[in-house]
């Protein structure tokens, strides 16, 4: 039994009375996209790099001792508020890349793998927290769902992934790493919780300052 040819199906092409300029114009505006497309990552990658300078001074320069050689981290105040209005990659990076500078700079890299591997867990719940909860009315039902989300976002961050890495890098039992980390939990869970009202008051100043970056 022989197969029968498939039926040839032919497409129509349209051609305009202008030979040669249509070409022209297709090569530009894709030039264009592309032009369009580079720019915008390049400001994206400038705002990400703001941030993350803005997390290694606010933690170097403003120190405030909580507990014994340990203060708090207002770095964090970046990373929530990039995580709030510059979107939830923009502040996990801010969070993450952040840390990892200050502890190059510090000299504290062996509390660096840990802590960054932390801030990825927080940021990504904290972005999805802001994400949902951004338009919601202002009242004490939203502060509530904030604050305990926050709270179980570092719980599982800095007691969690930290004292996991910690206890897989250095060889020391995962409780003892968790006692350790108690005051770093505490500490951050304040910063990020106080850094909420500074989200809000910051973010249509931001928004603005995005806009017109876009459109320049």
């Amino acid at each position: 039994m022989s197969l029968g040819k498939r039926p040839f199906r032919q497409t129509e092409m349209v051609y305009c009375n202008c030979p040669g300029e249509c070409g022209k114009l297709g090569n530009s505006g894709l030039k264009q996209q592309e032009e369009e497309r580079m720019t915008e990552n390049v400001k994206r990658i400038s705002t990400v790099g703001i941030g993350i300078a803005l997390f290694v001074v606010f933690t170097l320069c403003l120190q405030v001792p909580v507990f014994e050689n340990y203060y708090l981290c207002l770095g964090y105040v970046v990373m929530a508020v990039y995580c709030y209005s510059v979107g939830t990659l923009e502040g996990t990076l801010v969070g993450v890349l952040g840390t990892i500078l200050y502890c190059v700079l510090t000299g504290g890299l062996r509390g660096m793998p840990g802590w960054a591997a932390g801030n990825i867990v927080i940021g990504v719940e904290m972005g999805a927290l802001f994400r949902y909860t951004k338009n919601w009315e202002p009242g004490l039902f939203r502060a509530a769902i904030s604050v305990l989300i926050i709270t179980l976002a570092v719980a599982e961050g800095i007691l969690g992934v930290k004292s996991l890495v910690e206890h897989i890098l250095y060889s020391q039992p995962f409780l003892v790493r968790v006692a350790k980390n108690t005051s770093a939990f505490i500490a951050d869970t304040f910063v990020l919780v106080v850094s909420l009202p500074f989200c809000r008051l910051l973010h249509e100043r931001i928004k603005a300052w995005n806009n017109r970056t876009r459109s320049a």
